[in-house]
């Protein structure tokens, strides 16, 4: 089925200073919003930005029936802009709702809807080499009913914001030993609310204890490492790139795989596997040259400094010679067109 999507734009514009702005906290004049009823998508629209009328019955306020994404698009060298990832994207967040019971978005809906509401939006894609627009396309169960049952009632929706440096400074991070993320056969591997709900807890205990993130382990032992807050995580050490393979319990990264692509493009030796802190305890007490960081669509690249592992702290290599800068910078230089797009990553408007 066709989906027309109608333009309803804002009457005055209200750009401001865009780098100004911290991350995710202004959205853009507009959004999209589609339902969900009768078994159908409908009513796709983009308009001005607005609050939302839920009933205090709606579904998604009690069992947890949400799903997300989290996109950037860039302004390129020669103006244009990009969306980038759209279709791997497309293809995680159809993943995300199938695990969740929620229906199906069209393919053409979700990319036409992108395509539009950044056109409409355009001049909030900042121009400056550190900022992109951030997109959030979501989806929440609004059937009004108290009941433990799968919604027959939805909302899909994009909200933009523009972002800049997600973290400004080195992480320090903590191995998590008691509270875990998610467990093969749960919802790990979907993005949706639950999972950063649970995860605030023993976050805020790391936090209080002078640290920026933990570092996730397996449900089963508490030992292998998973992935780390918003971000999947890697190591660069004895000349190989290394990253906890993917399982039920960690997120399909779009930077992750971008960076791993890159990586193997470059020759470099990579690979996705079962990595224990034992090992990196005994890689930092040989005095191995060690790289961590996290890999994610908001943070990018995000250099990990410190690593606490039990009652001991251990330091990474940062220095500005690291292979993630190196990576990191064949990452920017496509999605900013300066390098060839030679895998179709880049959706340009």
């Amino acid at each position: 089925m066709e989906h027309t999507i109608s333009i309803t734009r804002q009457a005055e514009r209200k750009v401001t200073d865009t780098k100004s702005i911290p991350f995710g906290k202004v959205p853009t004049e507009h959004m999209f919003i589609a339902e969900y009823k009768n078994g159908e998508w409908q009513n796709a629209q983009v308009v001005p930005f607005h609050d939302l009328t839920l009933s205090p019955l709606a579904l998604c306020l009690h069992y947890g029936q949400t799903a997300f994404e989290g996109m950037k698009a860039f302004t390129m060298e020669d103006g244009r802009i990009n969306i980038f990832r759209i279709e791997k994207h497309y293809e995680r967040f159809t993943k995300s709702l199938y695990r969740m019971c929620m229906p199906h978005v069209p393919k053409k809906l979700f990319i036409d809807a992108l395509h539009q509401l950044v056109a409409v939006d355009a001049d909030w894609v900042p121009r400056e080499p550190d900022g992109s627009l951030y997109l959030r396309p979501f989806m929440i169960a609004t059937e009004e009913r108290i009941g433990v049952k799968v919604s027959d009632e939805y909302l899909f929706m994009i909200v933009c914001s523009p972002a800049f440096q997600y973290y400004t400074q080195p992480l320090k991070v903590k191995v998590e030993t008691t509270y875990v993320r998610a467990a093969n056969g749960g919802t790990g591997m979907a993005k949706c609310g639950g999972n950063y709900g649970a995860a605030f807890f023993p976050t805020k205990l790391a936090r209080q204890a002078g640290y920026d993130q933990v570092l996730w382990t397996d449900s089963m032992h508490h030992e292998f490492i998973e992935e780390s807050g918003t971000m999947n995580v890697m190591f660069f050490m004895d000349n190989k790139l290394v990253t906890p393979e993917l399982s039920g319990s960690i997120l399909d990264g779009v930077t992750r795989n971008s960076i791993l692509a890159l990586a193997r493009e470059k020759g470099m030796n990579v690979e996705e596997r079962q990595i224990s802190y034992n090992e990196l305890v005994s890689a930092f007490e040989a005095g191995r040259h060690i790289e961590a960081f996290g890999a994610g669509t908001a943070a990018v690249i995000a250099p990990i400094e410190i690593i606490a592992i039990g009652h001991k702290e251990y330091k990474c290599y940062i220095e500005p010679d690291a292979v993630m800068y190196k990576l990191q910078d064949e990452l920017y230089n496509i999605r900013r067109g300066i390098a060839p797009d030679v895998h179709g990553w880049n959706y340009v408007i």
